[in-house]
């Protein structure tokens, strides 16, 4: 082989490693948006839907549970104002949340959730939430948080959800990782900082 031939072989083999590598940097940019596509259209762990409105009811109903965790280190009492409520499928919902901050500083919570059976989450529909959102709640400070949803009818047309009853929604809060953090630093640095100071007004 001649040092042309050698030269061409070792370009070519270069290209491939530099094409291979920016793939798999471009796939994994890609792998988190396209996990969120594939969860919302499969319904898959629970992901539920998003859409504007509700179709309209059938005469069909099905039970919506709501249930609510805290993380330890948020000093909140988040529940469920009402255990569950029965909704015609194609029915516009409107649950409510409430959570009041027990601390005597600012706290800043965010919320995720998923519906249980984890197979109905494609037939799931949310209009409006508080999840994914950042709240920051005063000291005493209460509040609602409303839950507009729906659930699509074609659930009772699938052989895997026809026979499902009963969906339960679960929210869990948990403090921001930035909220955490500020508590933590002002709590190291010592009793004359252990508070918020006064607001200006």
């Amino acid at each position: 082989m001649d040092r042309a031939d050698l030269s061409r072989r070792n370009r070519r083999t270069a290209i491939f490693a530099f094409g291979t590598v920016a793939g798999m940097v471009g796939l994994s940019f890609a792998a988190v948006p396209l996990y969120d596509l594939f969860c919302r259209v499969t319904g898959y762990n629970g992901t539920t839907q998003r859409s504007l409105a509700a179709p309209g009811a059938t005469d069909r109903t099905i039970t919506v549970r709501f249930a609510a965790t805290t993380q330890p280190n948020l000093p909140w009492r988040f529940q469920a104002e009402q255990p569950s409520m029965t909704v015609r499928l194609g029915e516009e919902g409107l649950a409510f949340y409430s959570a009041a901050n027990r601390a005597e500083t600012p706290v800043t919570g965010v919320s995720v959730y998923n519906v249980t059976p984890e197979k109905v989450g494609r037939y799931f529909h949310k209009i409006a939430c508080f999840c994914f959102d950042e709240q920051t709640l005063e000291p005493g400070q209460r509040v609602d948080m409303p839950v507009t949803f729906w659930v699509d009818p074609r659930i009772a047309e699938d052989p895997n959800t026809r026979d499902i009853t009963t969906i339960t929604l679960h929210y869990s809060f948990f403090r921001t990782m930035e909220d955490a953090q500020r508590a933590g630093a002002v709590a190291s640095a010592g009793p004359h900082v252990g508070r918020a100071a006064p607001r200006a007004n």
